[in-house]
């Protein structure tokens, strides 16, 4: 019952971090279309139904029963027909009613004397702030979470897990004698979690190249570069020889030969290493922060071909990519696991958190795509009508029209039923073929 609670738990959190993201994405327009004059008839979260909302000023706020989007009105999306266009042919009156739906109901949003208001009358620079206010808010919670999953909690590495106070008499022994010295690692200052960075002048050693390079160089004094919390330090240590049991790589027992325990001298310096949480500078932020973006920018790129690979799996033999797409069902069932997981507490958090901020890069990266409806549609016609603009003025001719993002309108209508289509095979490959942590 406890796991089920958990998991139930889990699956609210993500929902709550979800309904944040959005939220914040959908201000982040709403600030600068107010900012700029632009009259903001609504901010909703979800579609459909409204549950409740509320009005302040000219605005409605509230939420809708789909909590799968966001999105605010601005009056006067699209601008009106150009003086004298002449109409397209009958072939094309399919086009032309979708063109024409489109500009009439953003004409009968704008009231008379609202006409300044109206979104298409922003300068292109301001549109271009304006939808790109929302992705960038994702961007910047998904960098906050990513400053607190590495700084604040740390990342497991293995790093120096403690510093032996001596080194034992024989290799049977776990304890240091009254008389004992202090290890080599004690008396160079080694501390627990440190992370080598150069060892005899071997650059990023493994734990296992460390540990070599100790054992051959009893006697030799070695300069050791750590780093700890972001801080190097230049240590100077001399192994020992001292007796060290042979134990064999099949059993991972000491070998014993005519009854007789084998051991061999070798250099020791006294640590002990394992998997640590250690935190990050801040300066690990920034890179690790620009490879997941490009690792999601990736995934988005080959999204066609990744979703015939989940097509062959929810309807086929083959297994799930896990590494591949997951819909918002998938993401929400890996919190829940998550949650609901035996591991420690901070493992559970720092996986959330994880999880959360992969959302909200995934959210950036595909707002960013230049295709309406979404927001890198409207930044691509924004920054077209700028050029135009500055072309008309270097060389001085007519003032352009607003570029007529009405026209685009089956392309929108395409691609809303491509994106309705993914987000219903993504959610039924989530439900028959799940992608689990195991």
């Amino acid at each position: 019952m406890e796991t089920v609670l958990l998991f139930v738990l889990g699956i609210l959190i993500f929902a709550v971090g979800l309904g944040v993201s959005i939220a914040l994405h959908e201000l982040g327009h709403l600030s600068f279309a107010k900012l700029f004059g632009v009259k903001v008839t609504q901010y909703m979260i979800g579609f459909g139904k409204t549950v409740f909302s509320f009005r302040r000023g000219e605005t409605e706020y509230g939420v809708k029963a789909l909590p799968l989007g966001g999105y605010i009105s601005m009056i006067g999306m699209f601008p009106p027909k150009h003086p004298g266009e002449r109409a397209r042919n009958a072939s094309t009156g399919f086009y032309n009613t979708m063109v024409q739906d489109a500009r009439a109901a953003s004409a009968e949003t704008v009231a008379a004397g609202e006409e300044n208001r109206a979104f298409y009358r922003l300068a292109p620079w301001k549109r271009i702030i304006v939808m790109f206010a929302g992705p960038f808010m994702n961007l910047v919670i998904a960098f906050v979470l990513f400053t607190i999953i590495l700084v604040g909690i740390g990342i497991q590495t293995y790093a120096v897990s403690s510093v032996s106070a001596c080194i034992p008499a024989s290799a049977t022994s776990t304890k240091c004698a009254a008389d004992a010295n202090s290890s080599p690692a004690k008396l160079a200052g080694f501390e627990k979690g440190d992370l080598f960075v150069s060892v005899d002048g071997t650059a990023t050693p493994t734990w296992n190249d460390a540990t070599a390079i100790f054992q051959k160089s009893a006697g030799k004094t070695l300069s050791v570069v750590v780093t700890n919390h972001g801080v190097e330090r230049t240590l100077s240590v001399t192994p020992v020889a001292a007796k060290q049991p042979v134990i064999s790589a099949t059993t991972g027992k000491q070998v014993v030969k005519d009854g007789v325990p084998q051991t061999r001298t070798v250099g020791t310096v006294g640590l002990l290493g394992g998997l640590t949480t250690v935190p990050q500078p801040i300066t690990a932020v920034p890179p690790a922060f620009g490879n997941a973006v490009g690792q999601v920018a990736g995934v988005v790129i080959n999204l066609p071909q990744r979703m015939v690979a989940v097509w062959n799996a929810a309807f086929g033999s083959g297994p799930r990519e896990a590494d591949g797409p997951v819909g918002i069902i998938g993401v929400g069932r890996l919190a829940g696991d998550a949650v609901s997981s035996p591991s420690p507490v901070i493992d559970r958090i720092q996986f959330i958190l994880s999880l959360l901020a992969s959302l909200n890069i995934a959210l950036f990266v595909f707002n960013m795509i230049p295709l309406l409806p979404l927001d890198g549609g409207h930044i691509v016609g924004a920054a077209w009508e700028w050029i135009k603009r500055v072309y008309a003025k270097v060389f001085r001719r007519r003032e352009p029209h607003p570029v007529d993002m009405a026209k685009l309108m089956p392309v929108t209508f395409a691609v809303i039923v491509v994106l309705g289509a993914m987000s219903l095979l993504l959610a039924y490959a989530d439900i028959v073929k799940p992608i689990t942590l195991g």
